[in-house]
Formats: structure tokens, C-alpha cells, sequence
């Protein structure tokens, strides 16, 4: 078993808290089915959401999934210029028998334009 990072991104809506909580889980969702991997696989995971989310933290999104005994942080994205507004991105630390190029990051939506090179 190796320990793998697996990337994703979501653009919001709109900056409120069930829209946060919806948007965040589905990608997280994602990343796992995609990856054939369970909550039990994670070891950490790290979100960072651009500077004009305020209504939550992203993580709260995955405690409701039922992610709890996982560490989880949260971080404000860099404030550069021309940037995609109202963006959440993961970085999650897994176990997984998947070779590092067998690995499926999940860009959602519009979220897709920002790494068209591994968007999935």
C-alpha cells in the first residue's frame, strides 16, 4: 500500500453554507468513487478556498459525509488577480494500491479549466 495525493477542485455559486456543504461534498464524493477508495483510505486531507468564501469552512462538508476521524484543515487560497472566484481545491492523502499515474483528480464543473492537463 502506498500513500498517494489525489487533487480536486469545485467553483461555487454563490458564498453560502448549504450551497459550501452540497458543492464540497460532491466533489469529495467524487474523488473517492473515482479512486475506488472509502473514508477509511484517507489519512488527511487539506482545503483551501479563495478569499470571497466566508459562509463555511469546507471541511464541515466532509465531517457531514460522516469523515470524522480524519485530520482535516482548511486554508486561504493566495488573492491573485484575475483568478476563478469562489473556489474550493482539496489536496487528500490516501492509502491506495493505484500506481501515482493510475490516479483520478477531480475537477468539477467550471473548476475543470483550472488544470485542463489532469482534469477528469
Amino acid at each position: 500500500m502506498a500513500v498517494r495525493a489525489v487533487r480536486g477542485a469545485v467553483q461555487l455559486d454563490q458564498d453560502e453554507a448549504g450551497h459550501m456543504d452540497e458543492r464540497v461534498g460532491t466533489l469529495l464524493t467524487a474523488v473517492l468513487e473515482r479512486n475506488g477508495l472509502t473514508a477509511d483510505d484517507l489519512i488527511s486531507v487539506w482545503f483551501t478556498a479563495t478569499p470571497d468564501l466566508h459562509s463555511d469552512f469546507p471541511a464541515a462538508a466532509a465531517r457531514k459525509l460522516g469523515i470524522t476521524d480524519v485530520p482535516l484543515i482548511c486554508a486561504q487560497e493566495l488573492d491573485v488577480e484575475g483568478a476563478m472566484p469562489r473556489v474550493v481545491r482539496v489536496l487528500a492523502h490516501v492509502e491506495s494500491d493505484r500506481a501515482r499515474a493510475d490516479i483520478t483528480h477531480v475537477y468539477l464543473g467550471a473548476a475543470a479549466a483550472l488544470r485542463k492537463d489532469i482534469a477528469q
